[in-house]
């Protein structure tokens, strides 16, 4: 017996029977129904059955009460047995579980006093880390400190190497005469001061600080040559760049002239091609208004009126209203020439009234209204002017 209080059913002895009564012979049908009308009657016509046996016997009809309860308790007893079985897996489980809980416990504890050993090291590590960072720094600005220290010692005893070997060129340079006066001094006698101005070593004396005098103005007079020839030089420097700047600038204004200078040759040339060609076509023109002038006054000529009084006297507005005028008049008398009767008496009486108007007021007047009389030839002779 388990934990849960399970009973294992195959201990007990079997208390389900299943009694059936068979009353009629059953027969399986593999043939057609025909010719089957003869048998017995006694003979139960089973089908072909292709379904389940627990179904057919939950779905029939003939299936016992008792049958099915038996069959329900076998499907419990499995069910039974099934549950059993896992509930020992689950309790094995359960146990195997508890067991990996223990040993996660002990490896939690373990990996955490890793972890805190670890997190110990790395700070020690930041630590010494930063300690060591500080003390490469203090480092760092001291060796910066001794090498700006080593190379102004450096210099200086490069420094006071030249001073020396220039004091040691002075005393090679001094020792001949240092010698000289120690020669000097021996063999000038004991009682040398006793000698008058007069005496060839006083001489010798004056002599010689007229000389240094002379010497000392000389070499003032060199150095102060020396200092106008370099402060010269910077000025002649100062005025090369200046030159040079002036020759950039005015080769660069120069570019900018000829630039200049070139469009507006092109420019003029232009200019120029265009003055000839409005020249010829003026001229062209001209000669044609010159032409079309001579035609109007020929035209005035053949077409002179004498109410506009002498040709040379009327402008060419009125020479061209002449012209229109006197070929109006022409149309007209050609009309008259091909029309009815009515008609001229109809004209006779615009003439009429035509001559009263320009008597009266002398300007062109009548001749628009005949021009709106007779629209039609006037377009014509107008396209023909």
């Amino acid at each position: 017996m388990t934990e849960w209080g399970q009973v294992d059913p195959s201990s007990d002895p079997p208390k389900y029977e299943l009694n059936l009564d068979i009353r009629k012979r059953n027969v399986f049908v593999t043939q057609l129904e025909e010719g089957r009308d003869d048998e017995e009657e006694d003979v139960t016509q089973i089908p072909v059955i292709k379904e389940a046996a627990g179904k057919i016997l939950d779905t029939s009809k003939n299936t016992l009460q008792k049958t099915l309860v038996l069959k329900k308790e076998v499907e419990y007893d499995r069910i039974s047995q099934d549950l059993v079985h896992k509930r020992e897996e689950y309790g094995n489980r359960m146990r195997l579980l508890e067991e990996q809980k223990v040993e996660f416990a002990l490896r939690q504890k373990e990996y955490s006093e890793k972890a805190g050993k670890f997190e110990k090291f790395l700070k020690d590590s930041e630590v010494k880390r930063r300690r060591a960072i500080a003390k490469y720094q203090t480092e760092a600005r001291q060796n910066e400190l001794r090498q700006t220290e080593i190379a102004e010692l450096t210099t200086q005893l490069e420094d006071k190497r030249k001073r020396q070997r220039k004091l040691h060129e002075q005393i090679k340079t001094n020792k001949i005469y240092e010698d000289f006066l120690l020669k000097m001094v021996e063999r000038v006698p004991d009682n040398y001061l006793e000698y008058g101005v007069d005496s060839p070593m006083k001489a010798i004396i004056r002599r010689y600080e007229t000389l240094s005098l002379t010497n000392e103005n000389l070499v003032n007079n060199l150095t102060v040559l020396a200092d106008e020839q370099e402060s010269s030089q910077l000025r002649l420097e100062a005025l090369k760049r200046q030159h040079d700047t002036i020759r950039l600038t005015m080769t660069s204004e120069l570019s900018q002239l000829q630039l200049e200078y070139d469009r507006l040759l092109e420019r003029n040339k232009q200019l120029e091609m265009t003055f000839n060609l409005e020249k010829s076509q003026f001229r062209n023109q001209s000669v044609e208004i010159g032409s079309l002038l001579l035609a109007v006054i020929n035209l005035a000529e053949q077409c002179h009126m004498k109410h506009y009084g002498p040709l040379a006297e009327v402008e060419l507005t009125q020479k061209l209203d002449m012209i229109k005028e006197y070929i109006l008049e022409k149309i007209q008398i050609e009309k008259l020439a091909k029309s009815s009767y009515e008609d001229l008496q109809l004209l006779s009486l615009t003439e009429e009234h035509s001559t009263k108007v320009k008597k009266t007021t002398s300007n062109k007047e009548p001749q628009k209204k005949l021009l709106n009389v007779n629209k039609r030839p006037i377009s014509n002779t107008r396209s023909k002017v």
